[in-house]
């Protein structure tokens, strides 16, 4: 499993309308199918009278994806949704772009450009998350060991959490997993040894 994932925060929308027809994407973070089905079905509940409620979906667990043109000729909707997501590097996400019907026909290419347009405007809207396998550290020691702990911080992508300045200096930091260990190591050689580590592993936290 990849230690390092994107996705979005929340829930996000955003429109356009093209020759009339109006188009509305909204974005989801999911980690189930279940979610997913459920964040369709609101969308669904609150738009009956829309002609489309073109969908698709991305998640980490199974590795699944999901999409449906829902009426749309075959390949013009939820591909072309799921298109964007993909290249958008996203996951643990759904998108559903309702479509109410101006009247004009936009041909093949014209529903694949609206859709996708419509993803990327809903993409857009939303916050995003980089999701990485972490571990976090509680670092305690000295004022003298501390002023030269954090100068090598940056070089570890290190995100502070806490800092508790007392009799000692207590800190907790996250660091992505796979530096853990070099980064563990670094400060016991700076500190020589003057310091002690808690480490809690396993843990995903956005870094973006």
């Amino acid at each position: 499993m990849a230690d390092e994932y994107r996705t979005t925060k929340g829930k996000s929308e955003d429109s356009f309308v093209e020759k009339k027809s109006e188009f509305i994407g909204q974005i989801c973070h999911v980690e189930t199918s279940e979610e997913a089905i459920d964040f369709i079905n609101s969308v669904k509940a609150a738009h009956r009278k829309a002609k489309h409620n073109v969908y698709a979906y991305i998640l980490r667990d199974g590795n699944t994806s999901r999409y449906s043109d829902d009426g749309e000729p075959q390949g013009t909707g939820g591909v072309p949704v799921l298109d964007v997501l993909q290249k958008e590097g996203l996951t643990d996400v759904c998108v559903v772009v309702t479509r109410y019907f101006g009247g004009i026909l936009l041909g093949g290419g014209g529903l694949v450009r609206a859709y996708s347009h419509a993803c990327k405007l809903a993409v857009d809207s939303a916050e995003k998350q980089n999701m990485c396998l972490c571990s976090r550290l509680t670092i305690s020691c000295d004022y003298a060991v501390y002023g030269k702990l954090t100068y090598v911080f940056p070089e570890f992508e290190i995100k502070a959490e806490n800092e508790d300045f007392a009799d000692n200096v207590r800190l907790t930091v996250l660091v992505k997993q796979r530096f853990a260990e070099p980064f563990k190591d670094k400060l016991t050689d700076i500190a020589n040894g003057r310091l002690a580590i808690a480490e809690e592993k396993g843990l995903w936290q956005d870094f973006e």
